[in-house]
């Protein structure tokens, strides 16, 4: 098995010891997003449905480099920095960005640094 990573300039740069994305036996795995300018990685956003919107955005944007989009994610792992006050409105914001099948999703509460959320996917890639 080969792994690629997939970086692109158009989506938030690591700011760790991490890839912003691997390509491996025809999947893509990308590591957690949030809503930052990709430019000056700057929050975006102050409720949920913005940085919700921001975030998936930038999910998209890293996608699309890699030759898939949305409709390619098979599973969301979703970190919500105030699960209870938060998740019907994350939930209805996500639900209108993507189609069904809805990707297969686990959403939890998490410390955030200053983000609402943070999000993980896994998806089919085209290579």
């Amino acid at each position: 098995m080969t792994l690629e990573e997939i970086s692109v300039t158009t989506s938030p740069a690591p700011s760790g010891g991490y890839s912003q994305a691997i390509r491996a036996n025809g999947f893509l795995f990308l590591a957690g997003v949030g809503p930052y300018d990709p430019k000056t990685r700057v929050i975006e956003g102050t409720t949920i449905e913005e940085q919700t919107i921001l975030t998936m955005e930038n999910i998209r944007t890293t996608l699309n480099a890699a030759g898939s989009d949305l409709s390619d994610i098979v599973n969301a792992t979703v970190y919500l920095a105030e699960l209870q006050r938060d998740w019907a409105a994350f939930d209805a914001t996500y639900r209108s960005l993507l189609t069904p099948p809805y990707p297969a999703r686990a959403t939890t509460g998490a410390v955030l640094k200053g983000i609402l959320i943070e999000i993980a996917v896994v998806a089919l890639s085209h290579d």
